[in-house]
């Protein structure tokens, strides 16, 4: 009696249930199955965003309207994965806090000369935010996504570490430095510890249908480019391209289109290479610098910069050194954390206000901020 008994409670033991953002794409894909194959109940969710507004006269391809994370076709692909996995899926429209969280600000920034990171916005305020409320009706355990991070217990503090993913040339990380402790409790990132072919691999050994998928570098929500995007929504005059020699060569379309380190696009001719190094608001004057020719080359350099702020994720650098990440691509670079100074051993190129500055001690995540 006693054994039928433990065998009954056994049987009756819930699986722990986790909520997997899935976008039709192979990462979210694969994360599903991998949970669903460690034993865990999946519910699927697919997120709606804010998408462009087509113009009069040009609703023939409203396709090209669509937001590339949330497309018809993005959702008829999560729909198959989670039909071959046997999972409900659900949608969550998130299109006005999207808009207002990521877009607005973009906008924003960019209207205010500084340089903008959606996604790290997008995984703060929606991904990460929106999304575990949301999910709080499921009664779940867990918020899973596709992002290519770890997380590990770190035992002697009795905290969560976010590390580097395996696969560094598609770690995520970068974007991630807003979570909490408290959320890092309750995320799994199923995919921290395998490199991009090896998912590519799972993918096509589970059966899933869109183990082929391209993957989107883009920014989502533009649906033509850049400069037509913030064209249509930044009202910027034109003015004078001038080297920091103060030599005119060439027009600029509008300050607010620029970004600091840019050089495709500057439509100056087969001169140079440029890159943007400042922008004169006062005298709507684009500055550009040409690091081949003698004595420009240090105008793209800077080895101190400002960050407001910032979020730690993990305890603070002993002594202030650690690795920062001025980019999402940037290489790691030798620093000194002072207050909201980030002092370098060796000077940065292109450092751009309003990117984000991210800390890391090898490959452990220790937190970041908004460069200023």
């Amino acid at each position: 009696m006693k054994a039928k008994r433990a065998k009954k409670m056994k049987n009756s033991v819930q699986r722990p249930r986790v909520v997997v953002a899935m976008s039709g794409g192979v990462d979210s894909s694969v994360a599903a199955a991998l949970l669903q194959r460690a034993g865990y109940e999946v519910i699927g969710v697919f997120m709606k965003f804010w998408k462009e507004t087509p113009k009069r006269g040009r609703t023939k391809n409203l396709c090209n309207y669509e937001n590339k994370c949330c497309s018809a076709e993005a959702q008829a692909d999560a729909r198959r994965v989670a039909a071959k996995l046997k999972i409900p899926l659900y949608t969550v429209n998130a299109e006005k806090e999207f808009k207002k969280r990521v877009v607005d600000y973009f906008i924003r920034e960019y209207a205010a000369g500084r340089t903008p990171n959606p996604c790290v916005e997008c995984n703060h305020y929606i991904k990460f935010g929106l999304l575990v409320d949301k999910t709080r009706a499921f009664g779940t355990d867990f918020l899973a996504t596709g992002h290519y991070a770890k997380i590990s217990k770190n035992s002697k503090r009795k905290t969560q570490k976010l590390l580097i993913a395996k696969d560094k040339n598609k770690d995520q990380s970068y974007f991630l430095y807003t979570l909490t402790q408290a959320k890092l409790k309750k995320i799994i990132f199923p995919i921290g510890n395998y490199r991009k072919p090896e998912v590519r691999q799972l993918a096509k050994k589970f059966g899933l249908p869109i183990f082929e998928k391209r993957d989107s570098q883009e920014i989502c929500f533009i649906a033509t480019d850049l400069y037509g995007f913030l064209k249509a929504r930044i009202k910027a005059g034109a003015g004078p391209i001038i080297t920091v020699n103060g030599k005119k060569i060439g027009e600029h379309r509008g300050l607010a289109y620029y970004t600091i380190g840019q050089r495709k696009g500057l439509n100056i001719g087969g001169t140079g290479p440029y890159y943007v190094v400042k922008k004169d608001f006062k005298k709507n004057t684009l500055i550009v610098a040409n690091p081949l020719a003698k004595g420009q080359g240090k105008d793209l350099l800077q080895k101190e910069m400002i960050v407001k702020n910032v979020n730690w994720v993990s305890a603070k650098p002993d002594n202030g050194k650690c690795q920062v990440k001025i980019r999402s691509m940037a290489k790691m670079a030798e620093a000194t954390i002072k207050g909201n100074k980030i002092v370098f051993n060796k000077p940065q190129r292109a450092i751009a206000s309003g990117q984000s500055a991210v800390f890391y001690s090898k490959d452990e995540l220790l937190g970041g901020g908004i460069i200023r």
